[in-house]
């Protein structure tokens, strides 16, 4: 609902996957010149995730929030070429994209976070993706399709790829309630969302 009432520039809504991306998302908006109001989804099983980890140097000296944090296991630009799929995700679910894709040996996938979803990171976004000249692009979220961000941002991609590159979906179907409501269809609905995907 944050996402459906962006516009006009009004506020900022913020999915941050890092302790050291939550501090400096909370130091921008002291530090800033002006005032504008600061949404950040982030879920409690992150407080205990033993990926969700930050450095203290990420913390200090010129360090800042970053609205897209680029794949750290594909920096080498002379791999680009060699990505076939990129995935573009916020929140939680990279941890388990990123824990299926080394489980898996899989490196020709590149992960990508979108931690600032509004306003959203365009130039940011454009430089990031225009190195991946060989590869398809997939959105994926754990929300169901009609909730998350999809919805809400992928016109927003649209804007990015040419009219030849396909934007597509990786996540749960629509659903009325934002979740199943059974530990085990949870899972399974999980991991089939990460092997679309990855696969």
């Amino acid at each position: 609902r944050f996402l459906q009432q962006c516009a006009e520039d009004n506020w900022q809504v913020c999915n941050c996957t890092t302790p050291a991306q939550y501090f400096h998302a909370l130091r921008r908006q002291m530090h800033r010149d002006f005032r504008k109001p600061l949404i950040i989804m982030t879920p409690k099983s992150l407080l205990r995730h033993k990926l969700c980890v930050s450095k203290l140097e990420d913390m200090t000296g010129k360090t800042s929030f970053h609205r897209v944090l680029p794949d750290d296991a594909q920096k080498d630009l002379k791999k680009a070429d060699k990505i076939k799929r990129v995935v573009l995700c916020s929140g939680k679910v990279y941890y388990d994209l990123y824990e299926k894709r080394a489980e898996e040996g899989i490196d020709d996938i590149a992960l990508i976070r979108v931690e600032q979803l509004y306003p959203f990171p365009h130039e940011t976004l454009v430089k990031e993706l225009k190195q991946y000249k060989n590869a398809e692009f997939i959105w994926c979220q754990e929300e169901p399709k009609n909730q998350g961000a999809w919805y809400q941002i992928r016109h927003r991609f649209f804007d990015l790829v040419s009219e030849k590159l396909e934007l597509k979906y990786a996540g749960r179907p629509m659903s009325a309630s934002p979740a199943v409501g059974q530990f085990s269809l949870h899972v399974e609905q999980q991991q089939k969302l990460i092997q679309k995907a990855l696969y």
